[in-house]
């Protein structure tokens, strides 16, 4: 297989603030070449060998060959990626994959959630599992009908063994629902239930939740719009009821988000702070998830840089993925210890 070669032309860097450069503690790709023109819509997690990225590439976004691939950090560099779901159909044809989704709940094998179908508006989920730290999956199982697992952003696992997935539909307008499955010992989340639906989308088209947990029944969800504003909703019983949806005063391009809670009670959330374009990336950091101010600014040159995905490691790192032009993953480690 011939490999493609990534574009020789680099984002110029901005000059940090000397606050801000000693947040990063290394950035750098995840593949510097791979088997595929195009890739998006990166997810990363800690498994107990070290880190693991997944991401879509193919041709490019869309079409039939695109298909999800993973990449193991073995703590010293990135290892080639390895190819782990097609969207290849019993009748011989052949689907683009979407938005994988990695997981690794307290107990039991680490997930992989993604989506097949020829849109957005017309994709299911499927699910597998890896009882060896990705190294291996098992065969995709499909969730139920009308259940589409985490959409973009990684679930919550609550107490009980419950998880609690942002998902979203775009057949009939831009819908946020959640979805609520048990977790099992040694097997997929089963007896799945979803919500009705959290927003109007006359009043606010939202997709692609992210859900920052408050306490062990009060939580928030921050979504993507394409009212250019980010939006919210909060839940006081676990996520079984949501208040209305509302705009926060986060500006957005319509483009993914990803939030998550630090061991030490802030809340980060990684987006694109503007109404329209997508060539500035930064985390912003908040104390009550109400209250925003930008901590570090990731990319701010020509080109898109998007769909960042964020999980705090062991070792109190934050791990930061995301897209950079569409042409390989990024990859940045921050220590939130030294954001002020």
């Amino acid at each position: 297989m011939l490999f493609a070669c990534a574009s020789a032309t680099r984002a110029e860097p901005t000059e940090p603030q000397p606050a801000v450069a000693s947040v990063i503690v290394s950035s750098g790709f995840v593949f510097e070449r791979a088997p595929f023109a195009s890739a998006h819509a990166s997810t990363i997690v800690e498994t107990r060998e070290g880190m693991l990225a997944a991401w879509f590439g193919g041709t490019q976004e869309g079409h039939p060959d695109v298909s999800i691939w993973t990449a193991r950090h073995d703590g010293t560099r990135w290892l080639p990626p390895v190819l782990v779901a097609e969207g290849r159909q019993p009748d011989g044809g052949r689907f683009p994959c979407w938005n994988p989704v990695l997981f690794q709940p307290s107990s039991g094998p680490l997930l992989l959630f993604y989506k097949v179908g020829p849109s957005p508006r017309d994709w299911w989920g499927l699910v597998r599992t890896s009882a060896d730290q990705g190294r291996t999956w098992s065969e995709a199982g499909r969730l139920p009908d009308g259940i589409l697992g985490p959409i973009r952003a990684k679930p919550v696992e609550l107490p009980g063994g419950v998880l609690l997935a942002g998902s979203s539909t775009e057949h009939a307008g831009w819908v946020v629902h959640m979805e609520r499955a048990t977790l099992g010992e040694g097997s997929a989340p089963s007896d799945w239930s979803k919500s009705g639906p959290l927003n109007v989308p006359k009043a606010f088209e939202a997709i692609q939740p992210t859900i920052l947990e408050h306490s062990p029944t009060r939580l928030q969800i921050l979504c993507r719009s394409r009212q250019r504003v980010v939006t919210e909703a909060w839940s006081e019983d676990a996520g079984h009821t949501w208040s209305a949806m509302t705009a926060t005063a986060l500006p957005n391009p319509s483009a993914g988000i990803d939030a998550l809670r630090l061991a030490d009670g802030r809340f980060l959330l990684a987006y694109n702070p503007t109404p329209s374009g997508r060539s500035r990336l930064e985390v912003a950091l908040s104390r009550d998830g109400r209250s925003w101010r930008s901590a570090v600014v990731l990319e701010d040159a020509a080109g898109e840089y998007s769909y960042p995905a964020l999980v705090q490691s062991r070792d109190g790192r934050v791990h930061v993925t995301y897209t950079w032009r569409r042409e390989r993953i990024k990859h940045v480690v921050l220590d939130p210890g030294r954001i002020d």
